[in-house]
């Protein structure tokens, strides 16, 4: 079965590089507490909403062939390109 790639955004790269430094600190929970917060982000992180999007023949064409230069299926590049602009994580060249 082949490995899936994770690819991380600036902040949460430096939330990865903190935590390999030691640098984060845990806070007590207790079990019931911490199971809450795993339903949380278990609730939070499986949402997904299928959205319908007319995109031109020769957009759908560069946006696969972006995606297949990545490696990634290009719904996914998709979604992550939608996902990144709508955090200002992406911006527009003036």
């Amino acid at each position: 079965m082949k490995k899936k790639t994770i690819y991380f955004d600036d902040e949460e790269r430096e939330i990865m590089e903190a935590y390999e430094r030691g640098e984060l600190i845990p806070i007590k929970m207790d079990e019931k507490e911490r199971e809450r917060v795993r339903q949380i982000a278990r609730n939070t992180l499986n949402k997904t909403k299928n959205i319908n999007l007319r995109i031109s023949e020769r957009g759908v064409m560069l946006l696969k062939r972006k995606a297949a230069e990545k490696g990634l299926p290009y719904q996914t590049l998709a979604a992550s390109v939608l996902y990144q602009y709508g955090t200002d994580k992406l911006v527009e060249k003036n």
